[in-house]
């Protein structure tokens, strides 16, 4: 089943006195319910850009975004924002926890948007997730009393609380040493395989993108396919991503 569908999408960006900004250019992307895809590119190619409009947070100059077989441009602003605080889970790589917050506080935030049960089991719910990350014995610690690996492990139970459907990792592992970096990206893959949702990697880093099932390299605008053979060649020294 397709959750997220990009079909001929383009970003352009009009500059006074000068040439239009192409930053992408055509891009068609499809990820299905469970599916673990991984975008590799060089700073400038156009990555952040690609990850606001999977992330529902803008919308493309040209072309179509559908999510859950619902186009984006016929979602009004105030039904993207519910569609994007429900169903997308963001991780990025300096992690964003609020300072004077416990790491259960920080875990709680997005079910301070949540209603129903969710809403008033939200302590416990954040609470089950941090446990889940391995980190319920860290609960009332404060960030800066954390390390990098135990800050991205509540960033990424923050993103989960809600249950997304899509999970938006943007250079997840950028900040942490290699062995801390892997175990992350072994525990977003556990955890997205058990509740089914899309996971999305964004990253520079090869060998962290060639742990997705499908790859796809951002170079200049566009999108395209890649083996994992060719994947893991663009971590040799001698190349610059």
């Amino acid at each position: 089943m397709t959750l997220l569908e990009l079909e001929g999408v383009t970003r352009t960006v009009e500059l006074p006195d000068d040439e239009p900004l192409h930053i992408l250019r055509g891009v068609d992307l499809q990820v299905s319910v469970g599916d673990h895809v991984s975008i590799v590119g060089r700073s400038g190619s156009g990555k952040s850009t690609l990850l606001n409009l999977l992330g529902l947070l803008d919308n493309p100059t040209e072309g179509s975004i559908r999510f859950d077989g619902k186009l984006i441009s016929d979602m009004s602003a105030n039904q993207r924002d519910r569609a994007r605080g429900r169903d997308v889970g963001f991780i990025f790589q300096q992690f964003n926890l609020l300072g004077g917050r416990t790491a259960l506080e920080n875990a709680m935030t997005p079910l301070l948007y949540a209603s129903g049960k969710q809403f008033w089991r939200r302590e416990q719910i954040a609470l089950e997730m941090l446990d889940r990350v391995g980190l319920a014995h860290r609960a009332q610690s404060m960030p800066e009393k954390l390390s990098g690996g135990e800050q991205q492990r509540v960033a990424i139970a923050r993103a989960l609380v809600r249950g997304p459907r899509l999970i938006l990792a943007d250079e997840p592992t950028g900040a942490l040493d290699v062995e801390t970096g892997a175990s992350v990206m072994a525990l977003l893959d556990e955890v997205a395989n058990t509740s089914g949702a899309a996971l999305i990697t964004i990253t520079h880093d090869a060998n962290i993108a060639a742990l997705a099932r499908r790859h796809y390299r951002l170079d200049r605008g566009v999108l395209a396919p890649v083996d994992v053979n060719r994947v893991l060649a663009l971590a040799q020294p001698e190349v610059t991503l």
